[in-house]
Parts: C-alpha cells; structure tokens; sequence
C-alpha cells in the first residue's frame, strides 16, 4: 500500500489559517491533495490534522480523514517525523501496513505531478531510506557572509573570497515539497537529510518557502509563470 500523509496542524502562528488560507482562489491545501490524487501513484491521500475546519476543506477536495490528530502531536515544535509515525501506527494497526509513505507539505501549491512520479520511482528501488524534493542555491553559499554585534560584515570563510564559482562545490536546500520513505524509515530514527537518503531536484522556478505574506505573494506569481 502507498499512502500520502499530509500533515496539517491549525494552530499556525505567522499566517492565519495557513493551510486552509485561499490561494489564487483555491485553498492551499488543495493543490497538494490534488497533486496526489492526479499523480495516481497512492492508494490513499490523508490529512493529519487537529482542526475540524481543515478536515472539511480536505474532504471536499478528495482527501481521506482517517483519525483526528492527537493533542500531543499538535505543538508548535513537533517535527514531521513524528505526526507520519504516528499516521503509519495507525494504518498497519486499523487497515494495512503501507510499504512507502510520501509526507507532502499542505503549503507546496507548486508541487508537480511529475516530480511525484520520478521521486517514486527512486524511492522503489530500495536504495534509499529516503527521497526529497531539494533545489539548488542561486549563489555560492562558501562566499556567504553575516553582521556581527558591531553592524560589521564577517564572511563565514574568507578564503573563498578569491575563489572562482566553478572551482565551488554545488550546494542544495530542502525543496519543502515531499519526502518519500518506507514504513520501516518512518518508524526508526534515520535522519531525513543523511548518507542513507538523496533528492529530487526541483528546478528553482517550482520552489517557494512560505513562512510569511510575501512569501506567500512570491508563490502565487510563480504558480502563473509555471501555468503559462
């Protein structure tokens, strides 16, 4: 069985509402479950959640509420690891035990169909823990730099001043998007982001953290330059 666990908590703090919240006239959430169900790799697409509002949104757009998320898995500082643990307890302990379970974040509205596919394809060939979505960085991150107590600018490394970008090592950052794994990943304490896993790469045009409102403005107007 393959299953998309969605995790969608409703206290969020700097956006209100957030995974329910309308983007481009679609609840957010909505565009990650539609991608699921479209990619038709899963055999069930369910959200964790703690909000009844949530749970509504989800249904109409196709999605399964299974269990309502406990209290102690609704803090602001619970990690993914935990809340896909506890929806993969419950799925072999109520229905089956799924063999691969992809985390999708509610707030990935330029998640593709075809990075679900190629990541899945990955994941089945048993080589790795786990497969996420990652994109790659605009600017060298050996020549990155920071203020100090004074205001003054201090490189983290200042022998890369003079170092050609070519002669730099490529650097990635977790796209935010999905995380394949199997059951047996979920349930141990293997790092996400360590030896036993790689990534998808997602072209930067695709990726959009949404932390804030502008982030938020940022990734509608991606959505339109990808739908074009």
């Amino acid at each position: 069985m393959i299953i998309a666990v969605i995790p969608a908590r409703g206290g969020s703090k700097r956006i209100k509402k957030k995974n329910i919240k309308l983007f481009l006239g679609r609840p957010i959430i909505s565009y990650s479950i539609k991608a699921a169900i479209n990619s038709k790799i899963f055999d069930r697409v369910i959200v964790s959640t703690d909000c009844n509002k949530t749970m509504i949104v989800s249904k109409k757009y196709g999605a399964e509420i299974l269990f309502q998320r406990p209290k102690s898995l609704s803090g602001d500082y619970v990690g993914t690891r935990e809340v896909v643990s506890h929806a993969a307890s419950w799925l072999n302990k109520n229905i089956s035990k799924p063999k691969f379970i992809c985390c999708l974040y509610p707030t990935a509205p330029l998640l593709n169909v075809s990075d679900l596919k190629k990541s899945y394809k990955i994941i089945k060939s048993n080589k790795w823990k786990y497969v996420f979505s990652a994109s790659k960085f605009s600017y060298p991150i050996q020549r990155a730099f920071y203020l100090d107590k004074l205001k003054k600018v201090r490189m983290f490394n200042s022998k890369n001043f003079n170092r050609r970008s070519q002669d730099l090592k490529s650097a990635y950052h977790d796209a935010g998007q999905f995380y394949w794994g199997s059951y047996e990943s979920w349930q141990s304490k293997t790092p996400i982001f360590g030896k036993e896993s790689t990534f998808h790469l997602v072209p930067k045009l695709r990726v959009q953290d949404i932390d804030d409102l502008e982030d938020w403005k940022i990734a509608e107007k991606l959505y339109k330059i990808n739908k074009k």
